[in-house]
């Protein structure tokens, strides 16, 4: 299938965007904190150029970098415009994907060299994001979606699937959860996303619309019957991180009114919670938190399962997001 690409212009020094203005402050304090060689892994190209064949939808990306007391930020000097594009997953990419997802199953040892292969493989379904004509082809975020029935016979999702029947320990949980992964797995598509953590947040909406797009079209295009049903999914499994406040499932809860119980580290996430129709949390150990803000906090992975007819109200909710002023 042809690819329909998108570029963006964007400050690689972004925007924090969470919900809640406590989660923002500590969001910025995250991205302001990262080590320069991570805030921007390639060099920025003076112009773009012309990218896959297709329709071009081109979002002009602009922010004014805030004022901050970081040593760091100062020292990077403020706001860095980079054009980025988006691109099909190719073997190039696998050293950039593979660290993108190093920590995906906490510090777990398992093939994702063989999980990162699946999802460069399936270039008719996801996405990476770069900048426009980078010679050092830094990448900057991966977005995917596979099929659990599908990829069952794989290394790879025989321990993920493991990995998340181990470490969910709520009894009405889990029970749901085993169905999802076996007998009604080949209709489940395990969501995969993970970028850096200052990408231009304006870059999420055409980022979800474009795998979302895929995912429909592959049910119309690809050469075969059974692989147009391996994308007519009924649900999707998504595994992310949060911090979780000590005292989140506690009565008295939390110690001051400005401390929420659970900061996202992706936006999105939070609207995907919203719309699970079940969640569970697990011990996040590949993270120590540092930071004093977060002294209250301890990184959890997430996991949370969504129906598939809750992704139109995700893809409006999450534009909505970031239209916010």
């Amino acid at each position: 299938m042809p690819r329909r690409p998108t570029r963006g212009r964007g400050s690689m020094i972004a925007r924090p965007l969470t919900f809640a203005p406590f989660s923002r402050s500590l969001a910025h304090l995250h991205s302001t904190h990262m080590p320069k060689h991570q805030m921007l892994g390639s060099k920025v190209p003076g112009s773009p150029s012309n990218n896959k064949g297709g329709a071009v939808v081109k979002k002009i990306l602009k922010e004014k970098n805030e004022q901050s007391e970081s040593s760091e930020e100062e020292e990077f000097g403020g706001d860095v415009q980079a054009d980025f594009a988006f691109f099909d997953p190719k073997p190039d990419d696998f050293h950039g994907v593979k660290i993108l997802l190093h920590s995906y199953l906490d510090n777990t040892e398992w093939d994702l060299s063989g999980f990162v292969d699946l999802i460069l493989e399936q270039t008719t379904v996801g996405t990476v994001v770069k900048i426009e004509d980078d010679e050092d082809n830094g990448l900057f975020s991966v977005v995917s979606a596979l099929n659990l029935g599908r990829y069952k016979d794989h290394k790879c999702i025989a321990e993920l699937k493991e990995f998340l029947l181990k470490h969910c320990l709520e009894k009405n949980i889990k029970g749901d959860l085993r169905v999802l992964l076996g007998e009604q797995a080949h209709n489940v598509g395990l969501l995969v996303s993970r970028r850096v953590v200052n990408l231009p947040p304006q870059l999420l909406p055409p980022l979800y619309d474009a795998l979302c797009d895929e995912i429909s079209w592959a049910t119309e295009d690809e050469p075969t019957e059974e692989l147009r049903n391996s994308f007519r999914f009924n649900s999707y499994v998504l595994v992310s991180k949060i911090y979780k406040h000590k005292n989140a499932d506690k009565k008295n809860r939390l110690s001051s009114d400005s401390e929420e119980a659970i900061i996202y580290v992706n936006p999105e996430d939070e609207i995907f919670h919203k719309l699970s129709l079940w969640s569970f949390n697990f011990p996040f150990h590949a993270e120590q938190v540092t930071a004093h803000e977060l002294k209250n906090y301890r990184p959890m992975g997430l996991v949370m399962a969504v129906e598939a007819d809750k992704v139109s109200t995700f893809r409006e909710q999450l534009r909505s997001l970031i239209d916010e002023p």
